[in-house]
């Protein structure tokens, strides 16, 4: 995780994914039967790092990243990794042919917000994980409850920090 740090520090980059939900993600990666992997919104490559460390060496990463900065200076940074795989433009757009998914992370808001697109990016019995989203949760969240509503999705929330939490949810 140093390198991807670094990397993401050299660009100025703040947003990246934080040591609590990398844990997270890396635990989900590294479970039995996850054959492919896709990412929503890959920004410095931080949390996929995570993500790759925990997978075998033969599993197929897609990352898509809206930036075209990012995605390149991503795809030079995993450029020796022939599983991992930068999609340069919009995860509607560049993620659904390399679909499905066992393991989704949606780290973008418009993906957040829009679970029915989201949902078909994942295989049945897929997990998708949306980090770093809850902060409060008395307040109500139209987000949080369609993601807890939709009636093809089991979902959990989790505690990865005294002030955020993390979605994990299974596709049945």
């Amino acid at each position: 995780m140093t390198k991807a740090l670094e990397f993401a520090a050299a660009r100025g980059f703040e947003k990246s994914c934080q040591r609590e939900d990398g844990a997270l993600l890396h635990v989900l990666a590294a479970r039995r039967g996850v054959s492919r992997v896709g990412e929503i919104g890959t920004g410095a490559g931080v949390g996929s790092a995570w993500i790759v460390s925990a997978l075998p060496p033969t599993t197929p990463f897609f990352t898509a990243e809206t930036d075209p900065d990012l995605a390149t200076a991503v795809t030079a940074f995993y450029g020796d990794d022939p599983n991992v795989t930068v999609l340069q433009g919009s995860w509607r757009e560049t993620l659904p042919p390399e679909a499905p998914f066992d393991l989704s992370i949606v780290d973008t808001n418009d993906a957040k917000d829009d679970v029915d697109a989201t949902i078909r990016l994942l295989a049945p019995g897929g997990t998708a994980v949306l980090d770093d989203v809850w902060l409060d949760p008395v307040l109500p969240d139209a987000r949080r409850d369609a993601w807890f509503g939709h009636p093809i999705l089991t979902t959990i929330e989790l505690w990865v920090a005294p002030s955020r939490r993390a979605l994990v949810a299974v596709r049945r």
